[in-house]
């Protein structure tokens, strides 16, 4: 966490220094003070980023980490120049807003994470994962969490469920692959960016389940991986359809990817069926307008924002990625991403050319 904060302290002195009157980028326009909101999933990861981009670009990005819904509302209402969203759009909430680009930015993991005095290692599948959140297994000992884990001395002890309050892509990625493992969680539960969950306790965004995780004894909860690692929690083996138990890493969480990915780059990869692949992998989406001429924008402004995205999809910032507990994107994504900036436009004029 304290690069979170050196991350931090580094974007206010730099937006001191932009609002000074900083120089020229490295493309002859001025500096620029770009805004985004949404996913806490790949926020570490966008620290980091944002902070290099500026110190190569000279332009300043201001994050917050709001949870997807929030980010999404935000672009929606036209105050940010990007949401960062760990959820694609469906075809409805596209159809209620001006058309949008979505882009990856990196790839990640979201793992079960707990807190069982005496487990180191602990092996869950997603029907037993789905049965937990549902209320359905109540105790640590019971005998379906047993029968995975033979000589592991599991408690008799009341399992306390932890989740997201905030409407959020991660509950999303999560709840998507509970709904492919188990009939019974997608007939009753679903997938979304909030979720009805029957108990538990709730926490807004990673940092507070994460928060919640490592303070409550017997607790377990879904998170993006980085926290889970910064807050030195244990996290679970996750069955795949392979039949592995598996754990979040670059190469599992690659392996996941490595079927098609659709034109738009909209698509979900959880519960994959390629051999080592950790079954809670997704992509997190920066989203932009196709057209980047709204509420006051300048040229200049939609120029920054496609640098941004531009510098992410970069190996110099795709190199980042397992630095901080991530995976870099697979080379179709980034060439489909590419691609489609091209159709980003001001005043209906494309920017690239």
């Amino acid at each position: 966490m304290k690069k979170i904060y050196s991350s931090f302290m580094t974007f206010i002195l730099a937006l001191a220094m932009v609002s000074c009157g900083s120089s020229s980028t490295n493309d002859n326009r001025s500096a620029q003070e770009l805004s985004g909101a949404g996913a806490t999933f790949p926020l570490p990861f966008y620290n980091v980023v944002f902070e290099q981009f500026s110190q190569v670009n000279g332009d300043v990005v201001a994050y917050g980490g709001i949870g997807s819904g929030g980010g999404v509302r935000n672009l929606r209402d036209k105050i940010v120049d990007f949401a960062g969203s760990d959820a694609f759009l469906s075809d409805k909430e596209m159809a209620d807003m001006a058309p949008v680009v979505h882009i990856p930015t990196c790839m990640g993991a979201v793992v079960v994470a707990y807190n069982l005095e005496g487990v180191n290692n602990l092996n869950l599948s997603g029907e037993v994962i789905a049965e937990i959140f549902a209320g359905e297994i109540k105790m640590w000992n019971d005998e379906r969490i047993v029968a995975i884990n033979p000589g592991v001395n599991l408690p008799e002890e009341s399992i306390i469920p932890v989740f997201r309050s905030d409407g959020s892509g991660t509950t999303f990625v999560f709840t998507d692959y509970l709904t492919k493992v188990s009939p019974m969680w997608k007939k009753k539960f679903g997938a979304g960016k909030s979720v009805n969950f029957p108990s538990g306790q709730a926490a807004k965004g990673n940092p507070g389940v994460a928060g919640v995780i490592k303070q409550t004894k017997n607790s377990i909860g879904y998170v993006g991986s980085e926290y889970a690692f910064a807050q030195k929690i244990a996290y679970a083996k996750i069955k795949n359809q392979q039949g592995e138990f598996v754990e979040p890493s670059a190469s599992s969480i690659s392996a996941a990817a490595s079927g098609d990915i659709p034109t738009d780059t909209r698509c979900s990869i959880t519960n994959s069926s390629a051999e080592g692949a950790y079954p809670i992998s997704t992509f997190t989406w920066m989203i932009i307008y196709k057209e980047q001429n709204y509420s006051d924008r300048t040229k200049e402004q939609a120029i920054a924002t496609l640098d941004l995205v531009k510098y992410i999809l970069s190996d110099e910032a795709q190199n980042i990625t397992s630095e901080v507990h991530y995976a870099p994107l697979p080379d179709r994504a980034k060439e489909l991403s590419l691609k489609n900036l091209e159709t980003v436009t001001y005043n209906g004029v494309t920017i690239i050319e």
